[in-house]
């Protein structure tokens, strides 16, 4: 049986300074870094090991992995361009403090986050469940079993989610809250509400 492993990356720079990212490409600030050793000690404490670590290519991910895969002694992350995270179209590069204002009755408040659903050019939630679907079969079309790592965003991560355990993606934005660096299990045998595997420190803006 295969487990998918999934983990948001580290704090980085737009995560601190409370701006939406989507495709921007900042790096981790060093509490990100942080956040993904601390990560990785949290793994060795478990005995885990991953046939392979997948990473999103912007740099926050990237990075998350390179220190997860160098403490853990692995080889090096295989980008895998489908886990990028979501299109955020006009809300890219806005305070987070905005969405509401900018987007109105368009969104969908948990107690941690406010998800805007369909400013003008960002991936719908719909759409990007789609690509969690996609993924998710590239990965279990690659291994039988065994256990790997996956490391992306927060909005694809919840989607990620979504996709395995086939739920409404509307359910799933408000079923947990998935900080940076957290680790998630996906496996048949790991019932959904069961899945948070690793916490992690977050620290506010």
């Amino acid at each position: 049986m295969l487990k998918i492993f999934l983990t948001r990356h580290g704090q980085n720079e737009d995560n601190a300074a409370g701006i939406l990212n989507g495709h921007r490409d900042l790096p981790l600030t060093e509490f990100g870094r942080q956040q993904a050793r601390q990560l990785a000690e949290g793994i060795k404490h478990a005995n885990l090991t991953f046939d392979t670590i997948y990473t999103s290519p912007l740099c926050r991910a990237f990075e998350t992995a390179v220190i997860i895969a160098e403490i853990l002694n692995l080889p090096k992350p295989e980008v895998m361009n489908e886990l990028i995270e979501r299109d955020f179209g006009v809300m890219t590069g806005k305070p987070v403090r905005d969405i509401e204002k900018l987007c109105g009755a368009d969104i969908v408040k948990t107690g941690t986050i406010t998800y805007f659903l369909s400013p003008e050019g960002a991936e719908t939630f719909p759409i990007l469940l789609e690509r969690g679907k996609c993924a998710i079969a590239k990965i279990i079309a690659r291994h039988a079993d065994g256990s790997v790592l996956v490391v992306t965003h927060g909005d694809f991560g919840k989607m990620l989610y979504a996709a395995y355990y086939n739920l409404p993606w509307m359910n799933t934005l408000t079923m947990f809250h998935f900080g940076n660096s957290e680790l998630l299990l996906l496996a048949r045998d790991s019932k959904p509400e069961e899945s948070h595997f690793i916490h992690i420190e977050q620290k506010n803006h």
